[in-house]
């Protein structure tokens, strides 16, 4: 017997909450094919499709189905699934770097959420409003090699835009009793204090959340608190303070067995006795590093430990064991296509061989592995490390609910007509309730208006790639911390022969991101 619509989606929404997206995409596609005449099932369907193809990083097909949702929803006047059609869509153009979009999109969520007295939905859409702000604002910090809180000043109207947004959810989900939420609204708030240069703030806001995760037992988000803290006590000088943060970070990391995480632990750890010029412990900490990038195949990841560890070398005057992780980073460096790393390799190369009286013809190849000394590696359970999983199933609500609590996204768009909904059975029953046209909540031109004038300037308006930021490391941070430790160690480096990149002169990829909550 043929599966219904219905049955096709419950399964797709079974495999889905299991994180088994691709087999949930297909059921949900199945189901769209059946058909039905369930305006409800058929929106819900929508969303979830929506939602699987965001999180496969499909987005073309995340914003036509959030896009067909939102029309379905404006058709029918269902208002509430109107404002968190919209939502989805923005979440989508965030991510797609289409900020002026998803502020539309989420302004609109944001609307319709007050108009209806929904205060779950008004309190989402002022989180999204703060998480497009704050994601806009670390895009034009992009490349700008000023010191922490010295801000452009668009880049700090952005910011402090996102922390009123943060400040008015937070507000919000305190008068709903929803303790989770107060949790990810102060570590945002520490995210975008910590971007502005209010580093007490930032740490007073992470002690926050790192205490209602520990309530929760949340210890994905307590790893995260704990990160945040070290890195933002980092930029107070304490660095003592930080390592201790860092260390926990490294704990929670393999007891959650996420190798990508703990990499990224022993890269700050690392780079931090760099600072406290504990030489030794920070070449422990980039060896443990450096094995797992190689494990993880990030050859990324893999020069910049190699690099780490060759100033390491020289500030040890160690510069033949210098001089062997730098070849191997220049390797590196020619393999992946990154010009500005093998400049600075060659030139380092050069004042090693010059530093220890060699010419080229005196090395011998670069060796393909590493041979990394045992005593560095001694750690418990270091060595039984595991592949971290990739996906983390999605905490979706009931098909009916819509997925209110999964990732808002969508773009809304230009008139699509009701009969070309994909899956739509028009019929008898449900032809009254298609008769949108003169419903008194049909939204008015100014959402579109606004929406064409964000698209005017966008030549392939659908199908956009996220934005690249060359070479990407899984297993090192987002930003590049290079640049401050020449800051504050600028008086302790004039006798290194080996220089750290400028910021002209690297892609930004340290360790003092933020993290997202």
């Amino acid at each position: 017997m043929e599966a219904s619509c219905l049955e096709l989606a419950l399964e797709g929404e079974r495999l889905c909450k299991a994180g088994d997206f691709k087999g949930g995409t297909a059921f949900f596609e199945a189901a769209v094919q059946v058909g039905t005449e369930d305006l409800k099932t058929l929106s819900a369907i929508y969303s979830q499709l929506g939602n699987a193809y965001f999180y496969l990083k499909e987005y073309g097909k995340a914003l036509e189905y959030h896009r067909h949702d939102l029309t379905l929803a404006r058709t029918i006047g269902d208002r509430i699934g109107e404002g968190k059609a919209s939502g989805n869509l923005g979440n989508t153009l965030k991510v797609l770097g289409r900020y002026d979009e998803a502020v539309v999109c989420c302004q609109r969520h944001l609307d319709i959420s007050q108009e209806q007295g929904d205060k779950v939905g008004e309190a989402r859409a002022l989180y999204n409003m703060g998480n497009m702000f704050h994601a806009k604002g670390k895009q034009q910090l992009w490349g700008i090699s000023q010191d922490p809180g010295e801000l452009p000043p668009d880049v700090r109207d952005t910011l402090q835009r996102a922390t009123a947004f943060y400040e008015m959810n937070l507000s919000l989900v305190k008068e709903l009793g929803d303790r989770a939420a107060q949790g990810r609204a102060f570590g945002n708030l520490g995210n975008t204090h910590y971007l502005l240069g209010n580093f007490v703030e930032a740490i007073k806001f992470h002690r926050e959340r790192l205490s209602i995760a520990k309530e929760f037992g949340d210890k994905a988000a307590e790893r995260r608190a704990y990160s945040n803290l070290g890195n933002a006590l980092i930029f107070l000088g304490q660095f003592n303070a930080a390592t201790e943060y860092y260390r926990k970070t490294l704990q929670l990391s393999r007891q959650l067995k996420d190798q990508v995480m703990e990499a990224q632990a022993c890269y700050s750890l690392g780079n931090t006795y760099t600072l406290l010029q504990e030489y030794e412990r920070a070449i422990d900490y980039h060896l443990k590093h450096l094995l797992i990038a190689q494990e993880l195949n990030d050859r990324v990841g893999e020069g910049r430990a190699c690099w780490s560890l060759g100033n390491a070398y020289v500030s040890l005057e160690n510069h033949r064991q210098a001089l062997h992780y730098t070849r191997r980073h220049l390797d590196i460096s020619r393999e992946i296509g990154d010009r500005n790393g093998e400049m600075t390799a060659r030139m380092n190369v050069e004042e090693l061989m010059e530093a220890l009286g060699v010419k080229e013809a005196d090395l011998s190849p670069s060796e393909s592995e590493f041979k990394v000394q045992g005593n560095r590696l001694s750690d418990d359970s270091y060595l039984q490390m595991t592949n971290a999983s990739l996906l983390t199933s999605p905490q979706t609500e009931e098909l009916f609910d819509l997925i209110a609590s999964s990732q808002s996204r969508r773009l809304d768009d230009q008139r699509v007509g009701v009969s070309n909904l994909p899956g739509l059975r028009i019929t008898h029953n449900n032809l009254g309730h298609l008769g949108g046209d003169s419903d008194p909540q049909e939204p008015s031109d100014d959402f579109f208006n606004m929406l064409i004038k964000c698209q005017s300037s966008r030549i392939d308006d659908q199908r956009c790639s996220p934005p690249e930021g060359g070479p990407r490391a899984p297993t090192v941070p987002d930003e590049d911390f290079f640049s401050l430790i020449q800051r504050v160690q600028a008086k302790r480096m004039d006798e290194q022969r080996v220089q750290l990149p400028s910021d002209e002169q690297e892609c930004r990829c340290f360790f003092f991101s933020s993290v997202e909550q």
